[in-house]
Order: C-alpha cells, then sequence, then structure tokens
C-alpha cells in the first residue's frame, strides 16, 4: 500500500482543559449527521474513550493559520490520515 498524498505534516498538541467548537462547526456537523440536536458529537469509528481524548488536543492549522480543535480538524475536507501523533494534511485552500 503506498503512502497518502498529504502537502503537511502537523502535530497534534495536548491542552489541560476543553476547548469549544466554534458555532459554524458546529452547524456543519449537525448537518452531517456527525452531532446530534443537543450538540453531542457522533463520529463513526470513534470510541467514547478516544472522543474525550481528541477534546482535548489541538493542531496549528497551516490551512486556516491559527489553533484549531483536533474535531475541527478531524472533519475537515483536507485531513487525511492521524499517526503517530501528526495529522497528514492536504493543505488544499478551504
Amino acid at each position: 500500500m503506498g503512502e497518502l498524498e498529504h502537502k503537511y505534516e502537523v502535530d497534534i498538541k495536548a491542552t489541560e482543559k476543553k476547548q469549544k467548537l466554534p458555532e459554524n462547526v458546529k452547524s456543519e456537523l449537525k448537518e452531517s449527521g456527525m452531532m446530534d440536536e443537543k450538540g453531542k458529537l457522533k463520529l463513526k469509528g470513534v470510541s467514547p474513550k478516544m472522543l474525550k481524548k481528541m477534546k482535548l488536543e489541538y493542531v496549528e492549522c497551516p490551512v486556516l493559520k491559527e489553533d484549531i480543535q483536533f474535531i475541527q480538524c478531524f472533519v475537515c475536507p483536507n485531513f487525511q490520515s492521524r499517526v503517530m501523533g501528526k495529522v497528514l494534511c492536504k493543505g488544499d485552500p478551504l
């Protein structure tokens, strides 16, 4: 199997407190069925334990040029894969 095509390898960083998702991201998640009306995330293939860990992580997004919550990165169309503490990002403009 070949390596995934990616432009950036972004380090995943941890924080002590939960971060809030921006309202525009929440509405996108609700539209795509990844979040219910009460605001509870429902990501396929992600265990509740892993989801809790993901809420305490963030990345320095090379496309948006700002720190974003990992969940926002995870649902981004540029997200390729998470490998050993790094995110493989396509780097396409959003």
